[in-house]
């Protein structure tokens, strides 16, 4: 019995079976975050059928899905990973069952929610201010402009942070205003920039060189070591300038609720944004409608 589960061990390891390398690479204009969840969240559930005997996604049953899912909810899986994994299967056995891999699809009707989750945090006035404005006391002039410019590029154009990490010179078009970004599955969208971030963009920039070496190439933001600027550097930047713990995808948030807020069409903010699927845009019309509300209840004399 050990000797087959080391067997099954390996073929769903090395998608021979289950093809899990030819799935992932049959999933066009997605992200490689997403492609990497895709491939863990079916080698879980390939590996979790072994106990049941199952070689091959051609065994698989509606039941068998229903109770992968349920067991998910005992091992105490969060119910948004738990509804992301039953996503994850449900775009795979499509794919299985066009490459006739499957017979039928065993996740019709199989649902996992994953509750109504929390709304973006939105920054305040004050907080978006503070950030923007207000440098800590004898910081070395180079690294007040970089984060300048960092927090005023986040902010103006709604950007990811992989997104902004990744800027290279040539997406940089200052004077035009605007820049070129890669976001997910290469999707090349074009934002525009305001004038502050034109500003903050230009001060950077003239002292650039003075921080970035020839190696790091043409990275426009780059770290107190000479590399190009990471996720965890951003993250260390808003601690340095915010009032309070704030994430780095904060300021997305609140750069498409203000859009919205100011009257923007939900379609042009779903394009600055890069979304593939405009309902993943329309949940920031909530957090608008909900801001909306508080300032009513806050201002009306008879609300």
């Amino acid at each position: 019995m050990v000797g087959r589960s080391n067997t099954l061990n390996a073929v769903a390891a090395d998608g021979d079976t289950w093809r899990l390398d030819d799935f992932v690479r049959a999933q066009t204009s997605l992200s490689d975050n997403t492609l990497q969840a895709y491939r863990s969240d079916v080698r879980l559930f390939a590996e979790w059928t072994e106990r049941l005997q199952v070689t091959g996604p051609a065994e698989v049953t509606r039941t068998m899905v229903r109770r992968y899912i349920a067991s998910l909810s005992t091992r105490e899986f969060a119910r948004r990973s738990i509804a992301r994994k039953a996503a994850s299967l449900r775009r795979y056995f499509a794919w299985a069952t066009a490459e006739g891999l499957a017979t039928t699809d065993p996740t019709i009707g199989v649902h996992a929610s994953a509750g109504n989750g929390r709304l973006p945090r939105v920054l305040a006035d004050r907080e978006i201010e503070h950030l923007l404005d207000t440098a800590p006391a004898d910081e070395p002039e180079w690294r007040r402009r970089r984060d300048d410019a960092v927090l005023e590029v986040l902010y103006a154009a709604g950007v990811r942070v992989s997104e902004l990490c990744s800027l290279d010179l040539r997406q940089l078009h200052v004077d035009e205003a605007f820049v070129t970004v890669w976001g997910k599955g290469s999707k090349e969208r074009r934002v525009p920039l305001g004038v502050p971030a034109q500003d903050a963009l230009r001060a950077w920039l003239a002292i650039r060189h003075e921080a970035a070496p020839d190696e790091v190439g043409d990275a426009v933001f780059v770290n107190e070591r000479g590399k190009r600027l990471t996720p965890r550097d951003v993250r260390r930047i808003l601690d340095r300038r915010s009032l309070s713990p704030t994430h780095p995808h904060a300021l997305r948030h609140t750069f498409a609720t203000h859009l919205l807020d100011g009257g923007a069409d939900l379609r042009a903010v779903q394009e600055l944004l890069g979304h593939a699927d405009v309902a993943t845009t329309q949940r920031y019309t909530h957090v608008s409608r909900e801001r909306l509300r508080a300032a009513y209840l806050e201002s009306h004399p008879r609300a």
